[in-house]
């Protein structure tokens, strides 16, 4: 696959984590956001899936502001389109998106709590917002994810694993922390594949 676009390019090469940003990633800053509770770690990474419409990719307002990107930031025009009309209100964000071309975002600081996983438990632990990270991969349950996102989602998990080393061993899916209400990444998401790039990334 080519990449289109500089943010996407960099996105494949090593980066780095200061002071709660992500080197590789364009700020675009949501106000869904809140404090971690004091004295929790961050220890957990937590993978999603999502596209404005279901299912449509790249799809951006009148402006030329991507649909998700308008939802994390409160931009979102309910009436675009009518499956707006049943999320309407909702206040919602991630830390990262990674779109289809491999360009990333990022809407929280990796220090706060991003409004990702809503009602959920890892592991015995309720409330997986307070101590995990969320990355929002562009796609839905129904569609193969590109090669260059898997490799820029191995690029961030490795930032991550080396500023908040806790996460090593905790790499979960929207799914697994909220079965029955929600099934992200999907069918189509290739944990082992990924995991096998993370292991020969470290090898590396």
């Amino acid at each position: 696959m080519s990449i289109s676009s500089s943010t996407s390019a960099l996105s494949l090469q090593p980066m780095s984590i200061s002071e709660g940003r992500l080197s590789a990633a364009t700020w675009l800053a949501s106000p869904n956001y809140n404090q971690r509770p004091e004295g929790i770690a961050v220890d957990t990474i937590v993978i999603h899936n999502i596209s404005l419409p279901p299912d449509k990719f790249g799809a951006c307002d009148t402006n030329g502001l991507h649909y998700v990107k308008a939802l994390f930031t409160n931009q979102l025009d309910w009436e675009a389109h009518p499956y707006f009309q049943t999320i309407k209100g909702a206040k919602v964000s991630a830390h990262i998106l990674i779109e289809r071309d491999g360009s990333i975002t990022q809407f929280v600081n990796f220090e706060e709590r991003a409004w990702h996983a809503g009602r959920s438990s890892y592991l015995g632990r309720a409330e997986c917002n307070d101590y995990s990270i969320g990355i929002e991969l562009e796609g839905s349950d129904f569609v193969v994810f590109e090669d260059v996102q898997y490799q820029a989602l191995v690029n961030v998990i490795k930032a991550i694993y080396d500023a908040y080393p806790k996460t090593r061993r905790h790499l979960t899916g929207h799914s697994d922390i909220a079965p029955g209400r929600k099934t992200d990444p999907g069918g189509y998401f290739d944990w082992v594949r990924l995991r096998a790039m993370i292991t020969q990334t470290h090898l590396d």
